[in-house]
């Protein structure tokens, strides 16, 4: 432990840690006094300054969970980004184009959770917060110019909005209830805060959001309901019954009001197709029992708001998912997630934002009580500004549909750190990661959400509830219940390596080095005398298929994939022995596990002795080829089969029944790589328009499962991006620590396609097209890059 500790200093000197980004100069963290571990409280901070005569004002901060900030009552930004246990990081908010003369208004609304969650961690709440100016102090937390309220407007014992994510949100809302962000006069009833223990800062690193505005396309519905329906077995989530010890939240005896229940006793009766244009002048008039539902033409992540006009007290449901129902119905439990904001509005006018990003392409305004006018539907995006950069038109337009829904799937789950989906967890997942890194250093050109990413794996001095070596399988996350996924931990470690290739950033790898070997001698204990990893513990995990129900004793797939990982530490640590172990696996895989035809997936312990089953699964085969175990040289039968007998036709096909089919996570995936690595691009080309563009089509982003039944926008799943570039573009590999770019042009039915990439040398951009019998292409690269080109069309190839 103590060389660890070494070794992170020498990382965060090396990081830059002490830079002025992670100071403050005279804020200390503060909270409402004897209420930091209080769960799900609502609290305002305000500051009041004179514009300064000269310089540049901003705003310092840095919060345990979620803030919201505003100057003069206009919405400012939201953060912070995350950090790991014990480590927070700092927001930057420059402020001087938004002040006027005279007195200007700061105000934060900071929610302190306080309960274990994958998307916040459960740590004593805080705001360290400060206004500057050219180095002068205008306001600062536990100083002068800073007071606090408990925000009264959301109702604090509401159940979790997932067993992932903390609170739903719930309000009782009064016109003026946000006056105190910008008039200094009105109520705001100040308590008095205590200092907290000083926090570890990190800088942000990653680029701010710029919280675009949208709003729906369409106006596709209107209808009425009845309540009062009769459910015999209501749908109750483990995040409202599972509450206690290692699950945190309130009762559900202690709750003030539960909409998950209300909801399903609410049917429609009518249901009206309008399909208007949605526009947001209009008012759209709600009375009692009355619905209206929109399209915001795609799926989106961010802050749902309206202006409401309640003409007597009203009670307003927003609704939300993904998709509608087969009944054009907006289902708010499909994602096992509580799809909906309660609000209880008094007469009068006022303006609500959600607090929460939720990710959603229909919502629907549900009035239960009373009646009122809403006007200005919005959501406000939560994602990585960045992901425009690049760029990429082709001449089959399937493909330009894909690359974009695999873009706006990178962008919302992208902007802070690698996240699953931004709608039920919103939290960092291994495995996942490994795929959207890729995408992140195309459309970005940089690691800087990567780096942030792997940073929260190495800080910790130890992970809470998780046995010594092992690494969580989401962070910064908390898990209580002890859960962890050994597969997403060897995943780490294939994706460092990548990493390293990506960024050149030695610090890091070397940084890591006692987490990477500690995971190794966890693993030790689980070898048995084939010198295999037999009876892994915890939740053990292939794939979303039937992959993952042959898990036990022996998972050849999960030895397939730590043998990688002993590789990838043995280059990036220089280790020889772990090569020749990881070689020795490979070879008792082989032996054990290929029956002649297909690889098999598991072996079972009875007896004392191994049996090898006869489950046969599609994903088993992707990962003997993707890891090594075998190749079309070696197996040339197999790979025959896999390359002309599966694919998205064996839905309709059926062919070689008895092998489990893959799903999109992780199968599918591999698959693609394995046809990039045999040139097979006409072949990724139509597989891309069978596995990818139903789902573009359906909600513009790409999906967890190949069937709408989870996420339909999950992060893994924007690697379609990087498909595109590199192998239908071209732009096979870009190396920006070496400054060298490979073209490989592959044998496809296109007439052109054209793109670009950033680095932070400067743009690489490449157009071909079909002139006659020859490929004519245009490169354009940064100074002192080196490119080879690779032509597998056939064609002679023509630079212009």
């Amino acid at each position: 432990m103590q060389k660890m500790r070494w070794l992170f200093g020498i990382y965060l000197a090396l990081a830059g840690m002490a830079s002025a980004q992670t100071t403050f100069l005279a804020a200390q963290p503060v909270w409402p006094a004897g209420r930091e571990t209080e769960k799900n409280l609502f609290v305002g901070f305000r500051a009041s300054f004179v514009t300064p005569t000269s310089g540049n004002a901003l705003l310092r901060l840095a919060a345990s969970t979620e803030y919201r900030a505003f100057v003069n009552g206009e919405y400012l930004g939201q953060g912070p980004a995350r950090g790991p246990h014990g480590f927070f990081r700092v927001d930057e908010w420059p402020l001087t184009k938004r002040l006027h003369a005279g007195t200007n208004v700061v105000a934060l609304e900071v929610a302190g959770y306080n309960i274990n969650s994958f998307a916040w961690l459960d740590q004593p709440s805080f705001l360290q917060a400060e206004v500057v100016s050219d180095g002068a102090v205008l306001a600062a937390t536990a100083g002068a110019g800073f007071e606090t309220a408990v925000l009264p407007e959301r109702v604090q014992k509401v159940q979790r909005y997932s067993f992932q994510r903390p609170f739903s949100e719930v309000y009782q809302l009064t016109p003026g209830f946000d006056r105190w962000r910008s008039d200094l006069a009105a109520p705001f009833a100040a308590v008095k805060c205590t200092v907290q223990p000083v926090k570890a800062l990190l800088p942000r690193r990653v680029p701010y959001p710029d919280f675009a505005v949208l709003q729906p396309i369409t106006w596709i519905s209107s209808g009425a309901v009845e309540t009062g329906v009769k459910v015999s077995r209501p749908w109750k989530d483990r995040s409202l019954t599972a509450i206690g010890p290692q699950l945190g939240g309130y009762p559900e005896s202690e709750l003030t009001t539960i909409p998950s229940l209300e909801l399903q006793t609410v049917r429609n009766r009518t249901n009206v197709p309008a399909n208007k244009p949605y526009a947001a002048s209009s008012a759209l008039r709600l009375g009692k029992n009355e619905f209206h539902i929109m399209d915001f033409g795609t799926n989106l992540t961010g802050f749902v708001g309206a202006k409401i006009t309640a003409h007597n007290k009203t009670r307003l449901f927003f609704v939300f998912d993904e998709i509608l129902s087969a009944q054009g119905e907006v289902d708010f439990k499909r994602l096992t997630a509580v799809n909906t904001i309660a609000c209880e509005v008094q007469p009068g006018t006022l303006t609500f934002e959600s607090f929460e990003p939720y990710t959603l392409r229909y919502l629907k305004l549900l009035v239960l009580d009373g009646d009122c006018d809403v006007t200005a539907v919005q959501l406000r995006e939560l994602a990585n500004p960045d992901a425009t950069k690049a760029r990429f038109v082709c001449s089959d337009e399937r493909l330009n549909r894909i690359f974009a829904a695999a873009r706006q799937t990178f962008r919302q789950n992208a902007p802070d750190v690698f996240m699953d989906c931004p709608s039920r967890e919103r939290a960092g997942w291994l495995c996942d990661s490994f795929f959207t890194a890729r995408v992140a250093k195309d459309l970005c050109g940089d690691t800087r959400v990567e780096k942030n990413f792997l940073e929260a794996f190495l800080l910790p001095a130890k992970f809470p509830h998780l046995p010594n070596g092992m690494l969580p399988m989401c962070y910064p996350s908390d898990h209580c219940n002890g859960q962890y996924i050994p597969n997403w931990a060897m995943w780490f470690v294939v994706e460092l390596e990548e990493y390293l290739d990506r960024s050149g950033d030695r610090a890091m790898i070397d940084a890591l080095r006692p987490r990477v070997l500690g995971l190794i001698e966890f693993f030790k204990a689980y070898f048995n005398d084939d010198g295999l990893l037999e009876k892994l513990p915890s939740w053990v995990f292939v794939e979303w298929s039937a992959a993952n129900k042959f898990v036990q004793d022996v998972n050849y797939p999960s030895n397939m994939l730590y043998a990688r990982v002993l590789d990838a530490a043995a280059r990036l640590y220089d280790l020889p022995d772990l090569a020749r172990q990881a070689e020795q696996m490979r070879a008792t895989i082989r032996r054990q596990s290929f029956d002649g035809e297909f690889f098999v997936d598991n072996a079972l312990r009875k007896a004392g002795k191994l049996q090898v089953t006869r489950n046969r699964s599609e994903v088993c085969q992707y990962f003997a080829f993707f890891f090594g175990l075998a190749t079309p040289a070696t197996h040339p039968q197999l790979w025959q089969r896999l390359t002309h007998d599966f694919g998205p036709q064996r839905q309709t096909t059926n062919a070689f029944p008895e092998i489990h089919p893959a799903n999109a996570f992780i199968g599918n995936q591999l698959r693609f790589e394995l046809l990039a690595r045999a040139g097979l691009g006409q072949q990724i080309l139509d597989e891309a328009a069978g596995y990818w563009l139903y789902m573009a089509d359906r909600t513009g982003t790409l999906w967890e499962h190949n069937a709408p039944e989870a996420s339909c926008n999950h992060g893994f799943a924007s690697h379609a991006a990087h498909i595109c570039l590199r192998d239908v573009l071209g732009l096979y590999r870009v190396d920006t620590v070496h400054k060298t770019v490979t073209v490989r042009f592959l044998d496809l039915k296109l007439d052109s396609c054209e793109g670009t990439v950033p680095t932070a040398d400067g743009d690489i951009a490449l157009r071909w097209w079909k002139a006659g019998d020859k490929l004519a292409y245009h490169l354009t690269v940064p100074a002192d890059y080196k490119v080879e080109i690779q032509n597998l069309t056939g064609r002679a190839c023509v630079q212009k």
